[in-house]
């Protein structure tokens, strides 16, 4: 099955396909919706969900859209960074797998829509690494920083990400670390700006005030379900990162340089689990494991045990979208 997907012809493409609306079906037909928070620090989602929320239909539609366009920028990214083989469809097959593994994340909700912007910012930091002038990179990438925030605001966090990644992307001088920010800090003040002239200012601050004063780190957003699949998923991604003697890894000094950048990002990924919410819907930490698996299964070489573990992780990922419901 992983050297299957190492390949690109219709054929994977087709399958891939198909798994994403066998894993999506569900809840198409259950006709339920992950209603929209309403923050005031997610305005952009905020957006999108007045927008759809008329129509269940419309809504799933659209997340599965979304979820379409994002795997093929995913695995689009893995291969332009050299992260996955030249031609190969791992990245797609296996981001389509890690983000629709349980109902829950077939859904419309914030992050799903946040996933298309945070990619959008893995992939600038990962091209400007080889960049020589790398400032638009580095400002689109605070751009999307911003709209991914306004989508998901814990994805704020990733601002510091991009300040410690930076200097390992060999784009550590003073000039360059600020380009980020002004981009990130350009669009509040767009945003900020159109509300004070044309929008209830005061509401908003009031709304960013008490978002703050609430948040808190916790345990809620956990239970015995999503601790064992969490904990399983990281504990099988690090035995397959380290513990494979027969991997034949690609050793090129950019690749193991993002592979470091996004091990990085996984502590900020585990950390914004605890900010509250139902952790599946805190999905950066599936966005991490999905590069580093895709990695992983591109160069491993004896599939024979990976291949095992894979299929017993697709048959329980179905059985849960089809039958016991598990998560």
């Amino acid at each position: 099955m992983i050297k299957f997907f190492r390949q690109s012809y219709i054929i994977q493409y087709v399958v891939i396909a198909l798994m994403a609306i066998a894993l999506w079906l569900p809840s198409f037909v259950s006709g339920k919706v992950m209603m929209g928070l309403g923050e005031p620090v997610t305005p952009l989602f905020n957006l999108f969900d007045r927008l759809l929320g008329y129509s269940t239909i419309l809504q799933h539609v659209f997340a599965f859209v979304l979820l379409v366009l994002e795997t093929l920028l995913f695995n689009a990214m893995l291969v332009k960074n050299q992260v996955i083989g030249k031609v190969s469809t791992m990245g797609a097959f296996v981001f389509v797998l890690l983000m629709s593994m349980t109902c829950t994340q077939t859904n419309f909700f914030p992050f799903t829509l946040a996933t298309l912007f945070i990619l959008l910012v893995i992939s600038n930091l990962f091209d400007s690494y080889l960049e020589p002038n790398a400032e638009m990179n580095l400002l689109k990438a605070g751009v999307f920083l911003a709209l991914a925030s306004m989508c998901y605001f814990p994805s704020i966090l990733l601002v510091i990400w991009v300040m410690i990644v930076l200097p390992v992307a060999k784009k550590g001088s003073l000039r360059l670390q600020l380009i980020p920010l002004f981009g990130f800090v350009f669009v509040y003040f767009m945003y900020f700006v159109g509300v004070f002239l044309f929008g209830d200012f005061q509401n908003l601050l009031t709304g960013y005030r008490e978002y703050f004063s609430g948040l808190r780190l916790s345990v809620a957003g956990f239970n015995l379900k999503n601790i064992l699949l969490l904990s399983g998923l990281i504990v099988a991604t690090i035995l397959l990162l380290f513990g494979s003697s027969s991997a034949n890894f690609e050793k090129t000094v950019a690749v193991r340089t993002k592979i470091s950048m996004t091990v990085i990002m996984a502590f900020f990924a585990v950390f914004i689990l605890f900010l509250g919410g139902n952790v599946l819907m805190n999905g950066l930490i599936f966005i991490v494991l999905s590069i580093i698996i895709s990695y992983v299964f591109s160069y491993l070489g004896n599939t024979g045990w990976a291949n095992l573990f894979l299929t017993l992780f697709i048959l329980l990922v179905f059985a849960n979208h089809y039958y016991f419901r598990f998560l």
